[in-house]
């Protein structure tokens, strides 16, 4: 069925009042992101540069610019045999660690009922990934062999310890650089973390993505592979105390 949405409000944006605007340009000169330009003898704001600083609205002479709430989304609750909870963000707008919180906020309300839920955590490793992670009973990093995909594992690790939330690791595209697929399961043994799984490089992952459907409906290496990793991953799962 169709979804029930939500507006989401992330951070202020500037707005002009041009009744009190008198085009001075001292809100343009000190905007660091080119946000304001002045047009017809009043301050025009891009909402798509405006990052919400509030510098223009704090040297407006004329009080004229003010910070207002900004719809940058919406929350979408699927409801049915199970939830889905999701969101869309308009365009230009980032993600943060909030909207993720939002999103799992509407999970609790199956935790009676449902046995399990899958977080489709945020990439990177920043506040919407610890958003992401917070509060889970197991997180599974999917690594990318790469220096800088190294980097973030070994990152990643270290806000999973602080938060204290359990991890297992798996490797996509494994076999682009076997060398640095190599090192990240030294890292895992090392560190003593489960490492449930590798899977290939595999153009019919991509031919899957372009037509609209899950991996799962090829067959193909890569989605053995991730079944594998599932059944790896939900062996671990299904040992932790209820």
């Amino acid at each position: 069925g169709k979804p029930e949405k939500l507006d989401f409000i992330g951070a202020d944006r500037a707005s002009v009042d041009p009744d009190r605007c008198v085009g001075c340009g001292l809100c343009a000169n000190v905007c660091r992101f080119h946000a304001i330009e002045i047009h017809g003898g009043r301050a025009e704001i891009s909402e798509y540069a405006c990052e919400g600083c509030g510098v223009c609205a704090h040297v407006c002479p004329q009080k004229a610019v003010s910070m207002v709430p900004d719809i940058t989304g919406s929350r979408e609750i699927y409801r049915g045999g199970q939830l889905f909870s999701t969101a869309s963000l308009k365009m230009g707008r980032g993600n943060s660690g909030k909207l993720v919180n939002e999103v799992k906020a509407v999970l609790r309300e199956a935790k009676d009922t449902a046995p399990l839920a899958i977080i489709d955590g945020s990439p990177g490793i920043g506040c919407p990934v610890i958003s992401s992670i917070t509060g889970v009973d197991l997180t599974l990093i999917a690594a990318e062999p790469s220096l800088s995909g190294k980097s973030d594992l070994e990152r990643l690790l270290q806000t999973a310890d602080m938060l204290q939330v359990p991890v297992v690791v798996c490797v996509n595209k494994y076999d682009v650089d076997p060398e640095k697929t190599a090192q990240i399961e030294e890292i895992c043994d090392r560190m003593d973390i489960p490492f449930v799984g590798k899977i290939p490089f595999d153009r019919q992952a991509s031919a899957a993505i372009n037509k609209g459907v899950s991996v799962a409906d090829f067959d193909c290496p890569a989605r053995d592979a991730i079944r594998q990793v599932y059944d790896n991953v939900m062996d671990i799962l299904n040992r932790f105390p209820d």
